[in-house]
């Protein structure tokens, strides 16, 4: 009998194979743990007010930055551009893009990597000028 035909989709057949794989293999299958907060822009805002972090814009193309802004390194290059984030690994780094997707996939990977404080800004660029905030375009 087909698996359908016994009320199992597709979709729950394969991910039963990949259970079972996975622990033959003494593997597992739990995604790893990621650690990063998520600010709003009235908390970046309130951070910018006494900058004790490093900030970095990670959108790609060039849409804008937020004053202050220490660096740009496209999101998903973040691993290649190690040499300018800072040396060590418990520094505070906030990211921030256009909508929050691009710093939040950079930020899953710094973390990924062992930075211990990574922030991203949620909603990103719009959500801070939707908030009152401005956006500087060179």
């Amino acid at each position: 009998m087909e698996p359908e035909k016994r009320g199992i989709n597709r979709r729950t057949v394969v991910l039963i194979a990949t259970v079972a794989v996975a622990t033959m293999f003494g593997g597992s299958i739990l995604a790893e743990e990621v650690k990063f907060t998520t600010l709003t822009s009235s908390q970046l805002a309130a951070m910018l007010e006494k900058k004790d972090f490093f900030f970095v814009n990670v959108h790609t193309p060039y849409e804008g930055e937020i004053k202050n802004t220490d660096t740009f390194i496209v999101f998903d290059k973040i691993a290649d551009n190690l040499d300018k984030l800072p040396k060590d690994k418990d520094a505070k780094i906030v990211l921030y893009c256009r909508s929050g997707r691009m710093s939040e996939i950079a930020a899953r990977e710094l973390t990924r990597l062992g930075f211990s404080q990574v922030s991203h800004l949620a909603g990103g660029m719009i959500d801070w000028k939707k908030s009152g905030y401005e956006i500087i375009e060179k």
